[in-house]
C-alpha cells in the first residue's frame, strides 16, 4: 500500500516533465483528425541523444484545473487515434517510438464508448503489434488495463520501481470480487502488479530504481537513468532489421 501511494502521489512527475527532462527539443503535434484532440496524451516529435523519436505521453496534470482539462489521464477513444496516427507517422519517417504510460485506465464514460472506445483500443493493440519501427514503452507511474495496453505494445518495457502495471485497478478488483472497493489492502498482493513480480514473470525488461522515497524525491537521478536507458535502447535497436523487431515482438507477447 505504501508503494501503492508513491506510484499515485501527487508530486510524481508526470509524462510532460519526463519529455521536458530527456529532450533537447520537442515539437507537439495534436488531433487525430476525426473527432478531436485529447488533452490526456501528450504526442509529437522530440530529440533524444540527436536522433528524433516519436513521443506519446499519458499526462495526469498538475493542478486541479489542468487535471481537469487532461482527464486526469484517462484517454478518449480521439487520444487512441491520435496516438496511432502519430505512431504511423513515426513508421513513415522511420523514427522509434516512446510510450510512457501513466493512467488509471482508459476513460469509462458514455461520451467515450459512443465514440467506439472500445474499437480505438482494439485499434492499436492490432496496430502496434506489426508496427514497423521500434517501440519502447516506460510504465511511469500508474499502468491500468485497457487504458495503459493502448499504447503499450512494444519492443521493450521499462518500468520504475515503484510503478504498477495491471489488469485492472486494485480498487476496481476489490469492487469486482469483494463488493467493496476499499479493501484495496487485500487486492494489492494478490494482482502482483508490482515491478519485481512484473520482472519475474517476464511481462516487463527492466526496473529503474527510484531511491529512498520514491521518484518525486530523487527526479534528477531518475531523469538521468531513464535518458541513459532510452539513449542505450535507441542505439541497439539500429542494427536490428525492422522484420526481425516485429517477430521477436509477436513472440514476446505469445510468451505471456
Amino acid at each position: 500500500m505504501e508503494r501503492l501511494s508513491i506510484a499515485r502521489h501527487p508530486s510524481r512527475p508526470k509524462g510532460l516533465e519526463v519529455i521536458q527532462a530527456i529532450c533537447s527539443s520537442f515539437q507537439e503535434l495534436h488531433g487525430d483528425r476525426l473527432y478531436g484532440d485529447d488533452a490526456a496524451i501528450i504526442g509529437g516529435v522530440g530529440t533524444i541523444c540527436g536522433r528524433g523519436v516519436m513521443i506519446l505521453a499519458q499526462e495526469k496534470g498538475e493542478e486541479t484545473k489542468q487535471k481537469v482539462e487532461r482527464n486526469f489521464g484517462m484517454m478518449l477513444p480521439d487520444g487512441y487515434r491520435k496516438a496511432l496516427r502519430l505512431m504511423k507517422l513515426a513508421e513513415k519517417f522511420h523514427l522509434p517510438v516512446l510510450s510512457i504510460i501513466d493512467t488509471p485506465g482508459a476513460y469509462p464514460g458514455l461520451d467515450a464508448e459512443k465514440r467506439g472506445q472500445a474499437n480505438a483500443i482494439a485499434s492499436n493493440l492490432s496496430e502496434m503489434s506489426v508496427l514497423k519501427t521500434p517501440i519502447l514503452s516506460l510504465i511511469l507511474g500508474e499502468g491500468c488495463s485497457g487504458g495503459a495496453l493502448g499504447i503499450g505494445v512494444c519492443d521493450k518495457t521499462l518500468i520504475l520501481e515503484h510503478a504498477y502495471f495491471s489488469v485492472i485497478s486494485p480498487e476496481g478488483c476489490a469492487a469486482i470480487l469483494l463488493n467493496d472497493s476499499h479493501k484495496v489492502d487485500k487486492m494489492v498482493k494478490h494482482l502482483k502488479m508490482q515491478s519485481e513480480d512484473l520482472l519475474s514473470f517476464g511481462m516487463v525488461d527492466q526496473v529503474i530504481p527510484e531511491g529512498e522515497g520514491g521518484f518525486h524525491e530523487n527526479k534528477k537521478a531518475v531523469f538521468e537513468h531513464i535518458q541513459r536507458e532510452i539513449e542505450s535502447w535507441i542505439e541497439a535497436v539500429q542494427a536490428i532489421p525492422v522484420l526481425d523487431l516485429i517477430e521477436e515482438r509477436y513472440k514476446k507477447y505469445r510468451s505471456f
